[in-house]
């Protein structure tokens, strides 16, 4: 079963992640950021993982440490649980429209992090998370996940639709990309990931 826990205690935060690469969506998430819960439940529920997310965070300064923190903690899981990422599909892509937005993810699982992250917000907060927040997240889960990720809004004018598109792109681009292949290889020239 391709699982992991990853527990991550700073003097900013204190988090635990359980992730299922092979659930049902199933998810139990608390954060203290109501948006940001809600867009890590879209993550679980869109791409088919399992994952309870507890964060306490230092929210009187404000969410970054909370989100970027549990973007690294997310990263190690999915990293974890994918131990020697033999057998993976490894690549992933989707479009996926919210209402008069337009987000895309194309992501390689491939053990040399990268982001590119193309979108513009016009408001500085969704609820009471700051809309700049979303790539530091990306910035921090790719980076530790072992992605090449690339994301971006191809347009929109409503900041929530744009962010949801983009994390469920995310979600769908994961699902293809850490499918089992029908060789149970890495999908790489080299032999290895």
């Amino acid at each position: 079963m391709r699982t992991a826990k990853i527990t991550r205690k700073t003097k900013e935060t204190d988090i635990s992640v359980v992730l299922n690469l092979d659930g049902t969506g199933i998810y139990n998430i608390d954060t203290g950021i109501g948006f940001f819960d809600h867009m890590l439940t879209a993550l679980c529920v869109h791409g088919g993982f399992d994952l309870t997310v507890k964060c306490k965070g230092d929210l009187n300064v404000d969410g970054h440490h909370s989100v970027e923190d549990t973007g690294i903690a997310l990263g190690q899981a999915f990293a974890e649980a994918l131990g020697d990422k033999a057998g993976i599909m490894r690549y992933g892509s989707a479009f996926i429209p919210m209402d008069e937005a337009l987000g895309f993810c194309s992501l390689d699982i491939s053990a040399r992090p990268f982001l590119v992250f193309n979108a513009e917000f016009t408001n500085e907060r969704i609820g009471e998370y700051d809309a700049c927040l979303t790539e530091e997240f990306m910035r921090a889960f790719a980076f530790n996940a072992g992605i090449t990720l690339h994301l971006r809004e191809e347009y929109g004018k409503n900041d929530h639709h744009i962010t949801e598109a983009l994390f469920k792109a995310l979600a769908h681009a994961l699902k293809d990309a850490v499918r089992l292949n029908e060789s149970g290889k890495a999908l790489s020239t080299k032999g290895t990931l």
